[in-house]
């Protein structure tokens, strides 16, 4: 069974404000897709959202049968996710409802693991790079 290990983060510079999001794929160790882009003005939690969906719309078109990890440094949203916190903001409620839409498409199995900052470098920086841009 494949394996893909996934690193999302997404920021956002105002809280809101400008904000962007990025992930990573690994397989097998080795690096095997990048993403980060621009998304407007909105809130962090909002972008770190985003950055879960992008990740598990590119494993489910592109690995659906793989177990799948997914770091994130955002405690909110994988417990949201995960059903461990309520969803109380009306913003973020669809964009948890489309990750668990995909989650459950997915064939494989899905973790979702809150990791600390420095655990999760290279998407920050990724997402960092994807900000600067917007000047």
């Amino acid at each position: 069974m494949t394996q893909l290990l996934i690193h999302t983060d997404g920021a956002s510079r105002g809280n809101p404000g400008q904000a962007a999001y990025s992930f990573l794929v690994r397989k097998a160790g080795s690096i095997i897709k990048e993403d980060a882009g621009k998304l407007g003005i909105m809130t962090n939690n909002q972008a770190e959202y985003t950055a879960l969906v992008h990740a598990l719309e590119f494993a489910l078109n592109t690995h659906p049968d793989a177990d799948v990890i997914i770091h994130s440094d955002s405690e909110l949203m994988v417990k949201q996710v995960q059903g461990e916190y309520k969803v109380k903001s009306e913003e973020l409620k669809p964009l948890c409802f489309e990750a668990r839409e995909l989650i459950s498409k997915m064939k494989g199995s899905v973790r979702l693991v809150h990791v600390r900052r420095e655990q999760n470098k290279d998407a920050d920086q990724l997402c960092n790079d994807a900000l600067d841009d917007l000047r």
